[in-house]
C-alpha cells in the first residue's frame, strides 16, 4: 500500500497491508467442525474460480489437490478438459521410478468424466525446449520447470484458462519432512541454522568462495543466513512449542517457495497466452488455512521429537514412518471428493527424473554445455569448482541434479540476454 498526502513534499510511504500469519488458535478447536468448514470454503474457492467467457480446463497430475478441484470443477462443467504430463521411466532409477503420475490421473479422469489429454516427457525434451524457456522466464531459476512450459503448451491448445493445485501444500502443511528437520530447538537462531543448512540445496556455504572466486571479491560480503533469517522478519511469534516452529516454516515457504511456485506458473502459462487460476489461494480459504491448528494438518509433534539423532540402525525408517503424513485435515476433507487411495497417497512432487538422465542419456548435453571453456557461467564461477561438482553427479557420488539444471538454466540465460541471443 503506497500513502500519499495530498499537499505534502514528503517521499510517498509505502506500507503492507497484509501478510501470511500461521498461528496456533487460543481457544479449542472442534476438527470435525473444521472439516465442515474447510468443505465449505474450497467448494465456494472452486466456484468462484470457474467464472469465465472462455473455456476453462484443469490440471490432473494424479495427486489429491489438483484431483480435487478437478472434482469439484467436473460437478459445474461437464466434460471439463483435464491435462497430465508424465515422464518416460526407461532410464530412471530409485525413487524417481514413481515420478510419472499418469495411472492416477487417468483413474480421476475416469470418475469425474473429464476430457483427458496427456504428454509423456523424454530426457530430450529438456535440450529442445531450454533456450525458449529460458526466454520466457526471463530470470535463473533453481527449480526444474520445463515440465510446467510442456504442460501449459498442451493445455493452451484446448482452452484459455486452467485451473491449478498450487497452494495446498503450503498452506497445508504438505511437506512433513522439511518442518520436523526444526522442530526441536534450543531458540530462534538454532532453529534458523538447521532450516538453513536443510535448504542449502545447491552449495555449502564452505564452498562459496572457490566456486565464486572470479566474482568473490564483489560478493563476499553477502551472507545467505541473513537473507534467510530476514524472511520471518514479520511473524515475530513466540517460540516456545514445536508448533510454533512449524508455523515459522509455513510462513517462510508462503513466502518464499510458493512464491516462486507462482512466478514460474504465470510464466510459463502466459508465454503460451494460456491463464492460470489457483483456487487453494483463495483469501477466505487461505484465512482459515492459517489458523488450523498444527495437530490437524501434521501427524503427533510429541512422538516425532523423541527420535534419538543418534541412534542406531532403522532410524530412518522409523523417522520417515511417523512424519511422512501431511495436510492431514485436507486429506479428510477431500475423501468427500476423491478415490481413498488418492486422498491418502504420499505427496508426490511435479519433477521429471533428471537425476538419472543427467548421467544417462542427457551426460552428453550436460558436458557439451558446462565443459567447453568459453561457456559463459565462467566469467562468474570457476570452471574447476564447478566441473567437480557437476563429476560428483555425473559418477553417481552425490545427487546434483538440482544444481546441474541451475547451471543450465543459466548459461542458456547468458546466451539469449548476454550475449544478445535471439528466441530462435
Amino acid at each position: 500500500m503506497l500513502k500519499v498526502t495530498v499537499g505534502n513534499l514528503r517521499v510517498p510511504a509505502a506500507e503492507r497491508y497484509w501478510d501470511f500469519r500461521f498461528r496456533e488458535p487460543d481457544y479449542a478447536v472442534d476438527e470435525q467442525e473444521c472439516v465442515e468448514e474447510l468443505d465449505r470454503l474450497f467448494c465456494q474457492a472452486v466456484n468462484r474460480q470457474l467464472v469465465s467467457d472462455v473455456d476453462i480446463g484443469a490440471y490432473l497430475s494424479g495427486g489429491m489437490d489438483s484431483g480435487s478441484i478437478t472434482a469439484l470443477a467436473a460437478k459445474q462443467l461437464p466434460y471439463i478438459r483435464s491435462f497430465t504430463c508424465g515422464f518416460d521411466l526407461n532410464s530412471a532409477s530409485g525413487v524417481e521410478l514413481g515420478f510419472d503420475e499418469r495411472a492416477g490421473a487417468e483413474l480421476m479422469s475416469y470418475m469425474f468424466k473429464t476430457q483427458h489429454y496427456e504428454m509423456v516427457l523424454k530426457a530430450g525434451d529438456m535440450e529442445r525446449v531450454l533456450p525458449r524457456l529460458a526466454w520466457h522466464l526471463e530470470e535463473p531459476r533453481v527449480g526444474q520447470c520445463y515440465p510446467n512450459f510442456y504442460v501449459a503448451e498442451l493445455a493452451s491448445k484446448f482452452v484459455k484458462v486452467v485451473l491449478s493445485g498450487t497452494g495446498g501444500d503450503e498452506l497445508f502443511g504438505g511437506y512433513p519432512w522439511r518442518y520436523y528437520r526444526a522442530v526441536v530447538n534450543r531458540d530462534f537462531d538454532d532453529y534458523v541454522d538447521r532450516y538453513y543448512e536443510f535448504w542449502q540445496r545447491l552449495v555449502p556455504n564452505g564452498k562459496m568462495a572457490k566456486l565464486l572466486a572470479p566474482v568473490w571479491p564483489e560478493v563476499s560480503h553477502v551472507s545467505p543466513r541473513e537473507i534467510f533469517r530476514d524472511v520471518f522478519t514479520e511473524h515475530a511469534n513466540d517460540l516456545q512449542r514445536p508448533e510454533d516452529y512449524v508455523n515459522h516454516s509455513l510462513y517462510f515457504e508462503t513466502k518464499t517457495f510458493l512464491h516462486g511456485l507462482l512466478v514460474v506458473e504465470d510464466k510459463m502459462s502466459m508465454a503460451h497466452g494460456l491463464e492460470t487460476r489457483v483456487p487453494f489461494l483463495d483469501n477466505d480459504l487461505v484465512d482459515f488455512a492459517m489458523r488450523v491448528p498444527t495437530r490437524m494438518k501434521l501427524g503427533n509433534l510429541e512422538e516425532v521429537i523423541r527420535i534419538d539423532e543418534n541412534e542406531p540402525g532403522g532410524k530412518r525408517d522409523r523417522y520417515f514412518s511417523q512424519t511422512r503424513d501431511g495436510k492431514l485435515l485436507l486429506r479428510k476433507t477431500m475423501a468427500r471428493h476423491l478415490p481413498k487411495e488418492i486422498a491418502n497417497r504420499e505427496k508426490q512432487g511435479f519433477s521429471a527424473p533428471d537425476a538419472s538422465w543427467f548421467k544417462g542419456e542427457s551426460i552428453d548435453y550436460v558436458r557439451r554445455k558446462l565443459y567447453h571453456g568459453s561457456a559463459r557461467i565462467y566469467d562468474f564461477m570457476d570452471a574447476g569448482a564447478v566441473r567437480a561438482l557437476v563429476d560428483d553427479h555425473l559418477e553417481g557420488r552425490e545427487n546434483r541434479r538440482l544444481l546441474i539444471w541451475s547451471l543450465l538454466n543459466l548459461e542458456t540465460w547468458c546466451e539469449n540476454f548476454l550475449d544478445g541471443g535471439r528466441l530462435h
